[in-house]
């Protein structure tokens, strides 16, 4: 059913979800009927018709296929796509006599919630469970402040005997009108997945730490009743604030894959310029271009769907989708991908995909795709937080057994049972890694190097391959004008005035380097060809080869030429300059074992220069995104983890393929979100500070494990013979987790890298 805000829900659920998700879907609510799919049902001719929905609790790659095989399995679907990231579930079919309210209700059936989708409902759905998070996590810290500030004076009394009983006992209450709202509000993210977990028959990392929270409490109120010497509301606010830590910034990594795709669907145009067949032209959506309309195309746009060119000439910067730093003269009957920016002429564009078919949202499906199969890296904290669960229930239920057997009474065997799950807490085995990459981003970003995903650091320290984009990231990504020695005197002065009067970016570095200066008036700008004006009467060009008068001229590199009439055209060829560094650093690479490799989507020539220049042997050209992806698809299979270095939209399915990937500040923007590092500044060298650095990191992780999995033996025993109490424990527990960060700390202080 529908409520209010097109959400679906059902009363009874009937299958549980995929084992191995953390914390399982949501439970769905009742609700009245407000909605019908069926409004939002499109109709394609390829495609026949399709639904999206926005799909809440699917968590894992379990979640994922579960509800893909469940919602393909209906009569008559032909497709089911579901994307973790953004929540979306696109279904299409043939058959109109399917009802979309059947699709929705098999959703339900799998125990899940689903609405249409809305973008803009599907981020607010994330955000507001990130402010929870980080609310709950701020309440846990005020509290724990706050009642620390009771908890100090008696334990101060437990030396001097100074502290009467009743003054005890009133701190005690004070501290539970603290800590008991703040743990029926801090703990539900704990307290909510328990219950799912536990309504299902299985148990997760939350059953204990909920059993802990609540155990505590509830004792920390008894013994307030009865006037006890201890109560451990301290504990229960502390243990909270640092596991809500974690969570928080598990939640900040989802972030950044969605960030990626948005980024990259940014790109597309928002609108079109639709021909209809009685010559007018319609502003349309980009969405309600279908294949065989005729779209209008300006200077200055960018192409909105895959197409041909059907009218005009123009020039295109494909930069971003390819690499190519020179611009691609376009034609009558050539085809162009969405995402390319027209730069001079007016053209007629012949649709051939729409919106979601088009070459940029392919790019974006591969972004997702690599996110999503990023996302099942299992991390070393996870792994050894697996055997958590099973062995600390059985020591808290052993100890409290042991305990009534041997004749104590039931509140010690309690006491002591839930000393057991205090003392072991997974804080420190929970801050090993956070601790660590806390301290790690801090000291790349001193260094200009902003870490963005959480396990990037434990990945990188892993990779035996480096795969660099060529242009922005050996090089600076901006052609200049070389040779200018060769160059008649007065001839950079003379094209200089027609080049400020153009957009072209090989006009633009002429510009640059003839410097500041006037532009001829009334310059007239020829799409595909070039510019051309009045200088001293005569007549001046500045362009293309074949357009200034120059045949048969055929280069490798890029070029223009500038023509007065009557005179010999002027050659100016520009170049792509390496980053200060790269030859040094390729070096350093190579020193360190690495043999680094160039994939780029610009000319072999360019390429080729590149490569001879910073000593690199093995490099391709001319590659498209896609192939970037599988031949980085084909060192996985290798058994390579790969670093990918690239900074253009043409890498940003390669970045979210690769085993880590780094892109540097002036890359596009979804290349710096599929990154999971972006280096600022022209010194190519970050990328092996980070490397050096992520390797220190994992020193110090598998330090903080040792530790961990240590103080787990010692103090386990020592908690199950009744030695501590919960109060001891909760000192003992937050002790484990000021050594583990102390020892990150060190991270900071490291005079050498990857000492």
């Amino acid at each position: 059913m529908f409520d209010g805000d097109n959400a679906i829900t059902t009363l009874n659920p009937t299958t549980e979800p995929a084992l191995g998700c953390p914390s399982g879907p949501e439970p769905p609510t009742a609700a009245a009927a407000a909605a019908d799919p069926r409004a939002f049902v499109q109709q394609d001719r390829a495609s026949g018709l399709s639904l999206e929905l926005l799909v809440r609790g699917a968590r894992c790659a379990g979640c994922l296929r579960k509800i893909e095989t469940g919602v393909a399995a209906l009569p008559g679907v032909s497709t089911a796509r579901l994307n973790l990231t953004t929540g979306r579930l696109s279904v299409t079919w043939q058959d109109d006599r399917i009802d979309p309210r059947t699709i929705v209700q098999r959703v339900i059936d799998l125990g899940y919630q689903a609405q249409p989708f809305d973008p803009s409902k599907a981020q607010a759905v994330i955000d507001q469970e990130g402010r929870h998070l980080l609310i709950c996590m701020a309440v846990a810290a005020f509290a724990a402040m706050n009642i620390m500030m009771f908890s100090v004076p008696i334990w101060s009394a437990h030396f001097n005997g100074e502290m009467e009983e009743g003054t005890r006992t009133m701190f005690h209450w004070i501290s539970a009108c603290i800590a008991l709202p703040t743990a029926a509000y801090a703990g539900m993210p704990f307290f909510k997945s328990a219950w799912n977990a536990l309504k299902k028959g299985r148990a997760n990392m939350d059953v204990p730490i909920s059993l802990g929270v609540l155990l505590a409490s509830s004792l920390s109120v008894v013994e307030t009743v009865r006037g006890g010497e201890h109560a451990y509301f301290d504990a229960v606010a502390m243990l909270l604030f640092f596991l809500l830590i974690g969570r928080y910034l598990d939640h900040a990594l989802r972030q950044k894959a969605r960030q990626a795709a948005r980024d990259l669907l940014a790109l597309q145009a928002v609108t079109a310029s639709r021909l209809e067949p009685d010559g007018t032209a319609v502003s349309v959506a980009v969405s309600e271009i279908r294949p065989g309309d005729h779209v209008i195309i300006l200077p200055g746009d960018r192409i909105p769907v895959d197409g041909t060119i059907l009218e005009g000439v123009s020039e295109a910067d494909f930069s971003l989708l390819t690499g190519e730093t020179a611009p691609v003269a376009l034609g009558l009957g050539q085809k162009v991908r969405a995402g390319a920016l027209n730069l001079s002429g007016r053209l007629v564009l012949g649709a051939s995909a729409r919106s979601d078919d088009s070459f940029l949202a392919e790019i974006a499906r591969l972004v997702e795709m690599g996110e999503q199969s990023k996302s099942i890296y299992v991390r070393w904290a996870d792994k050894a937080a697996k055997l958590y669960v099973p062995v600390v229930h059985a020591a808290a239920f052993l100890t409290a057994v042991t305990w009534l057997l041997l004749g104590a009474e039931p509140r010690i065997a309690i006491l002591n049972a839930c000393a057991v799950l205090i003392i072991t807490c997974p804080c420190a085995l929970g801050l090993a890694v956070p601790a660590v990459q806390v301290v790690a981003s801090g000291r790349l970003f001193k260094r200009g190097i902003l870490l963005k995903s959480g396990d990037a650091l434990e990945r990188l320290a892993e990779i035996d391959f480096i795969a660099f984009d060529k242009t922005g990231v050996l090089t600076l990504g901006q052609l200049r004008l070389s040779g200018e020695e060769a160059i008649p005197k007065g001839a950079l002065a003379q094209s200089a005035l027609l080049a400020r009067a153009s957009r072209h970016p090989l006009a633009r570095a002429i510009a640059r380097a003839a410097g500041p200066g006037p532009a001829i008036e009334n310059a007239r700008e020829v799409p595909g060809c070039g510019v051309e004006g009045q200088i001293d009467g005569l007549r001046a060009r500045l362009g293309r080869a074949s357009w200034v008068g120059v045949e048969d001229a055929q280069s490798e590199e890029t070029e223009l030429y500038f023509a007065i009439q009557g005179q010999a055209p002027v050659r100016f060829c520009f170049e792509d300059t390496l980053r200060p560094d790269a030859i040094q650093t390729i070096q350093a690479l190579k020193a360190r074992g690495f043999q680094p490799i160039i994939l780029s989507g610009d000319r072999n020539g360019a390429v080729a220069r590149a490569a001879l220049a910073t000593g690199i042997e093995t490099y391709w050209g001319e590659l498209t995104p896609f192939e970037k992806a599988a031949y980085l698809d084909g060192l996985k299979a290798q058994g390579r983890r790969v670093l990918m270095v690239g900074d253009g939209l043409n890498d940003a399915p390669a970045l979210a393929k690769a085993f880590v990937s780094i892109a540097p500040g002036t890359a596009a923007d979804a290349s710096q979100s599929a990154a999971d590092l972006v280096f600022q500044g022209e010194q190519l060298g970050a990328v092996l500070e980070a490397i050096e650095v992520a390797r220190a990191a994992k020193k110090r992780v598998m330090e903080n494990f040792w530790f961990a999995a240590l103080y787990n033996f010692i103090a386990a025993p020592i908690a199950m013979l009744g030695l501590v109490t919960p109060f001891i424990a909760a000192i003992a527990m937050s002790s484990s987790s000021i050594i583990v960060t102390l020892n990150a700390l060190r991270l900071a202080s490291d005079r050498r890298t990857g000492s």
